[in-house]
């Protein structure tokens, strides 16, 4: 690193719209950070998988949840739910939908590289 960078979500390098949500990507020195704003009915199979095209979302996650829950299931079956304040680490393979009304808003530092990008 050799000089400061400061950015900031409301002016996003790139947004990338998909049913029920969108992400807003920042480059930082190298690195790329998202954070997803996903609907109630958003769901990675339905939302996501026809621009991924693989079987279940093979990105890798390390997110820190900011609003909503966000329910995950695991290609192993594993399930669990992410609530604001959750860090979650999520290895590729599995689904994850929004639960309830309420927006679920999340910081991923490492999976939106490739996340809901035309290819």
């Amino acid at each position: 690193m050799k000089k400061a960078e400061v950015k900031n979500f409301t002016k996003p390098d790139e947004t990338r719209s998909f049913p029920h949500g969108h992400v807003d990507v920042l480059k930082v020195s190298g690195a790329t950070v998202g954070r997803a704003t996903l609907a109630p009915g958003w769901r990675w199979s339905t939302s996501v998988k026809p621009v991924a095209k693989t079987k279940s979302c093979e990105a890798a996650h390390f997110q820190y949840h900011i609003a909503g829950v966000l329910h995950i299931k695991m290609d192993d079956g594993t399930e669990f739910d992410c609530k604001p304040g959750d860090i979650s680490l999520l290895p590729p393979g599995h689904d994850a939908w929004v639960v309830g009304n309420e927006p679920v808003v999340v910081v991923d530092f490492q999976g939106m590289v490739d996340f809901a990008k035309q290819q």
